[in-house]
């Protein structure tokens, strides 16, 4: 059981380890968005950032309101984004760190071995 725990944590923070992903989540953390405005504001193109959205959704990150033609996507709740802000308090303090440590560049350090 635990182990299985450990895998959908794993899984869920994958969410957040991609650049387009936590671009999305930047564009829409104070308002919610439809694809073609996520698009626009993030220079993407429609085929990769509904991947994206799909995979965010699926990590339980997002939710999508449809209205009419247009699905809406948002951030799931207040603690998605109380945990970005969080993280980006902390990305402040261990920026310089992860910028230097040469590891994080090769496929052995950060890998899903």
């Amino acid at each position: 059981m635990i182990q299985n725990q450990l895998d959908v944590k794993a899984k869920f923070m994958r969410g957040f380890s991609d650049k387009t992903r936590l671009q999305i989540l930047d564009c829409i953390k104070d308002k919610e968005k439809t694809v073609s405005q996520i698009i626009e504001e993030i220079q993407g193109n429609q085929s990769n950032i509904s991947q994206h959205l799909t995979c965010l959704k699926g990590c339980g990150i997002i939710v999508g309101r449809q209205e009419g033609k247009y699905v809406y996507y948002s951030l799931r709740n207040e603690q998605i984004k109380q945990f970005l802000s969080i993280m980006e308090d902390v990305f402040m303090q261990v920026e310089e760190e992860v910028a230097a440590c040469d590891k994080n560049d090769q496929m052995d350090c950060c890998s899903n071995k």
